[in-house]
């Protein structure tokens, strides 16, 4: 009966050590995927957010601390444009006050590809567990990142470029290994083809301003609601 108890107490122990354990869990990577809305920003935009199409998003995030993850992401979708109400000369390099006359009604519709790497930095300790570490089970972020897109579709060209998303988001981890958000980015691209028509290429530096490298050129933004499912877990060993 005494090494029955004796064999008793140990197992309690290492069960409770084990439980212990499992309370630190924590998980290194993220996979998961977003849906949203897409929209042009350009010389046919009209306005913001004003031609909204679909999106869609593969996402892969991981986890240097609570505070900081690396998230690379490859996402479709859709923007169209068209000049209504639009000035556009004819010809911007003309001696004519106006550059002429107006350009007829031009409008798009083309898809995007876009592959990129951020830097994401929440602004709260973001985990479950731990109380000691004071996560939090929400947090807002900013993120900055690199890519490259492509533009394709429409009856024109396809074209590509350099893009450097700048955005915001929000996280909320509803499971210890489940997490929502929604985000928002705006991409500055390097090309001036994304609103290429089939028929005219007058949207590519239609006032005859000089280009730079980001300036004069095409953007669109991505607001999108995501799902995340933690994976790769990391053990820490007590050290009691």
């Amino acid at each position: 009966m005494q090494r029955f108890t004796i064999i008793l107490i140990l197992l309690c122990g290492f069960l409770g050590a084990h439980a212990q354990d499992g309370e630190f869990l924590e998980y290194q990577q993220e996979i998961g995927g977003g849906i949203g809305i897409s929209s042009y920003v350009g010389d046919a935009s009209g306005g913001f957010m004003k031609h909204p199409g679909m999106m869609g998003s593969v996402i892969w995030r991981r986890n240097l601390n609570p505070r900081m993850v690396v998230k690379a992401n490859i996402a479709m979708g859709h923007i169209s444009g068209n000049t209504e109400g639009l000035y556009l000369p004819t010809d911007p390099l003309s001696e004519t006050p106006e550059g002429g006359q107006p350009t007829a009604l031009i409008h798009f519709s083309r898809n995007f590809l876009d592959a990129g790497v951020q830097f994401e930095l929440n602004f709260l300790g973001y985990g479950m567990g731990a109380a000691y570490k004071g996560l939090k089970r929400w947090t807002p972020y900013v993120l900055l990142g690199a890519g490259v897109v492509v533009g394709m579709g429409g009856g024109a060209k396809a074209c590509a470029g350099l893009c450097i998303p700048i955005g915001a988001g929000f996280r909320f981890k509803v499971h210890k290994r489940l997490n929502l958000g929604i985000e928002w980015t705006f991409n500055f691209t390097t090309t001036d083809k994304l609103d290429d028509a089939d028929y005219d290429t007058h949207l590519i530096d239609p006032y005859g301003i000089k280009s730079g490298l980001f300036k004069n050129k095409d953007c669109y933004t991505k607001l999108m609601a995501t799902l995340t499912y933690d994976i790769s877990p990391k053990y820490r060993k007590c050290n009691n």
